[in-house]
This record gives C-alpha cells, sequence and structure tokens, in this order.
C-alpha cells in the first residue's frame, strides 16, 4: 500500500472532505478533481450522497475509471437514473440541491468567480468559455465549494503577477456570499447559501461570518507567506490555521485505481507534478 499521496490527491481529498453524507451534489463539466473528490466522497465518508454526474446527469454511477472528456456514457456506468437537465434545474430551484463545485478565472473576497470575460464590457480583453448553468443553479443550491489549480501567482520578466484570487473580479458570473456592491445573497432573493469552501493548490479558505474567505488550512509544503503573496487581497486568517488532512492509504489506492490515466493531473501545472506527502495509516478526522 502506498505511504504517500501527490498535491493532487491531497486536493482532491480536500474537495471530497466539503461533501456532506446525504446530500444532492452535482458537477459541471470539465474537471477530473472533482469527479473524482464525488465518488472518493461517496465511497468514504458520504455513502448516503446522491452523486450527480456532471455531462451526463448519471445519478450514482459506478464508472470503471475517469475517461478523458466528461460527456463519455462509459461514465454513467451503473446509473440509478439518468436526469434531463431541466429536472436538474427543478431539483436546485425547489432546494433539493445540497452542494454543487465552481471555479473561475477570477475568484474575489466574497467567493464571486468570473468564467465570462477579462478586461470589462466596453473592452473586453479576453472572451472566456462562460458559465453554462452555473449561475443559475449556485443562485439556488444550498452550499458551493469553488476551487482553483492556479491561486500560485508567479511574477513575469517584468515583476507583474496575473492573480486568480482577486480584488475584484471584471465581470461576475456566479455569485458569491456577496455582490461586488456589499448586498448579500438574502438581499439580493437567492435562496442557496453561497460558497464555503474554497480549495485551492495552495491552501483550504473557508468562510466568517460576513461572508468573507478566510485561511482555514495549508498544504503540509506552503505556508500563510505563500498564501499572502499569491493573493491580491489580504485574506482573513483563522485563529486555528492546521496542516490540511491528507488521504489514507486505502483512499489513495481507490483514486488511482479510478484514475488510471491520471486525467486529474491535466488540471495541475507542472511544478505541482512533482509535490507529494506522506501519508497517515487510517483516515484522518474531517
Amino acid at each position: 500500500m502506498t505511504a504517500e499521496c501527490t498535491m493532487g490527491e491531497a486536493m482532491i481529498y480536500a474537495l471530497a472532505r466539503t461533501i456532506e453524507d446525504g446530500a444532492l451534489v452535482f458537477h459541471g463539466y470539465g474537471s477530473p478533481l472533482v469527479q473524482i473528490a464525488m465518488h472518493v466522497a461517496k465511497r468514504s465518508h458520504a455513502p448516503n450522497m446522491v452523486l450527480v454526474e456532471g455531462a451526463t446527469y448519471g445519478v450514482n454511477p459506478t464508472p470503471l475509471f475517469i475517461t478523458p472528456v466528461t460527456n463519455d456514457r462509459a461514465l454513467d456506468r451503473g446509473a440509478e437514473a439518468t436526469l434531463e437537465i431541466g429536472e436538474l434545474f427543478d431539483l436546485a430551484a425547489n432546494g433539493r440541491m445540497g452542494r454543487m463545485f465552481l471555479s473561475g478565472i477570477q475568484i474575489d473576497r466574497y467567493g464571486n468567480a468570473n468564467v465570462t470575460l477579462l478586461g470589462d464590457e466596453s473592452k473586453v480583453g479576453v472572451k472566456l468559455p462562460g458559465g453554462g448553468g452555473g449561475c443559475n443553479l449556485s443562485c439556488d443550491v444550498r452550499n458551493v465549494t469553488l476551487w482553483t489549480t492556479g491561486h500560485r501567482a508567479p511574477p513575469d520578466a517584468k515583476g507583474r503577477r496575473r492573480y486568480r484570487l482577486v480584488n475584484r473580479c471584471d465581470f461576475v458570473t456566479s455569485l458569491g456570499n456577496r455582490a461586488p456592491d456589499g448586498r448579500t445573497r438574502a438581499a439580493i432573493g437567492h435562496r442557496g447559501g453561497g460558497p464555503d469552501r474554497l480549495v485551492t493548490d495552495l491552501c483550504v479558505f473557508d468562510v466568517d461570518k460576513n461572508g468573507e474567505l478566510r485561511v482555514r488550512e495549508l498544504y503540509p509544503d506552503t505556508t500563510l507567506d505563500d498564501v499572502m503573496e499569491n493573493t491580491e487581497f489580504a485574506p482573513h486568517v483563522a485563529a486555528d490555521v492546521r496542516t490540511m488532512p491528507l488521504p489514507c492509504p486505502e483512499i489513495v489506492a481507490f483514486i488511482r485505481a479510478l484514475d488510471p490515466l491520471g486525467i486529474h493531473r491535466k488540471e495541475l501545472r507542472e511544478p505541482d507534478l512533482t509535490r507529494s506527502y506522506a501519508v497517515p495509516e487510517t483516515a484522518a478526522a474531517r
């Protein structure tokens, strides 16, 4: 049995730990990290969760392995049912979706996320793919887990950094805990609770009572200085910051069996592929 895990496997475990047992959980297109994390949760601490596959909408599937694309019907193997896309939105609108996962090319201190454009509406610098139905779903879903593998923002040749965690998003695709003008989700009329976790390549954030991101856990090889240096705003820091729990050997083995092609590694930056940590003999407490 393996005695260590990779940084990607540690991130998968951190994402899995945000899932509550019994919740209906959904992910969108193009994230094998999240896809694997949901299967890890289902087969460990959250056996009663309802797993909705991201592009095929299969319910509680048991795929033999993660495929290179997220709309492969092989991912629906063993599914108890398959939803229509309208049914998925209905589940969120009537309050039955417990958690979903979202990312962004920009994420601000309140968890607002941008996958629409860089620049502004008068001068678009880069047009991004857009949020699909993520904006609508995030209004109603009970909780949101944000994630990004691009937290680290190394300076370019001129010493400039392109931050992923920014003071202000150029465009808000999915609403966080407060709008840029300070209004809360409740004031706007959204029923969902908004983001309560952000998992990055440097740390795990939770959310304080004002809806702002707060550093909660660090990887074994990262520090608060790393987080502050690579974040455009100054995040709040929990009084009891800890090193993040790592997956036990059984969970590491499950991840590797489910992803024999290493599909999740494509989401990681080259320097992160060599990061690894010694793992505990048994699963750590959440």
